[in-house]
């Protein structure tokens, strides 16, 4: 049975294990150097303001993670968070994207976010797909602001409300 729990400090290696491959031979992140369990430690703990980070766990192995982060540092910006899902090699097609997303996307709704971004390089189809099915649409498109892999790369930005942008705004509590 697929757990999905709160990320730690603990899941720092796995994580790193799971990102590792997506950085070092694709293009679905522009990260070019894989981070380490530290460096994951510190991303998952945050920078300030604790978003939240999930894994999907099965039989004490990690499948996968949604972390979420900053969408932009300017205080204006700090309704918006952005969003990212990672599944591990030999268990995609299980759900476990969904269901780690699905989760998240509850509780950045919860604290008070309005709206989710992901930032897709592009053509990335499965992606695409399962935001779309959890209600992402293309709020544009930012034509190769990337070059890996030995090719420059489209970024889609998809974006979904949280919650009726109201006047003024609740803070968000992550």
């Amino acid at each position: 049975m697929v757990l999905i729990r709160a990320a730690s400090d603990a899941d720092a290696a796995a994580i790193a294990a799971i990102y590792a491959p997506f950085v070092e031979t694709s293009q679905a992140t522009f990260e070019e150097v894989p981070p380490d369990a530290a460096e994951v430690a510190g991303r998952v703990r945050g920078t300030g303001i604790a978003y939240p980070w999930l894994v999907a766990e099965e039989a004490g192995a990690l499948l996968g993670y949604a972390s979420s982060g900053y969408f932009r540092q300017r205080s204006a910006y700090r309704w918006a968070v952005e969003t990212s899902v990672y599944v591990a090699p030999g268990s995609h097609r299980r759900g476990v994207a969904r269901r780690l997303m699905s989760e998240l996307l509850v509780q950045l709704e919860r604290a008070g976010f309005v709206t989710a971004i992901a930032s897709i390089s592009l053509p990335n189809r499965p992606s695409v797909a399962l935001h779309e099915n959890l209600g992402f649409s293309l709020a544009g498109t930012i034509r190769a602001p990337g070059y890996k892999l030995g090719e420059w790369i489209d970024i889609g930005y998809f974006q979904r409300d949280l919650a009726t942008r109201t006047v003024p705004p609740g803070e968000p509590t992550p």
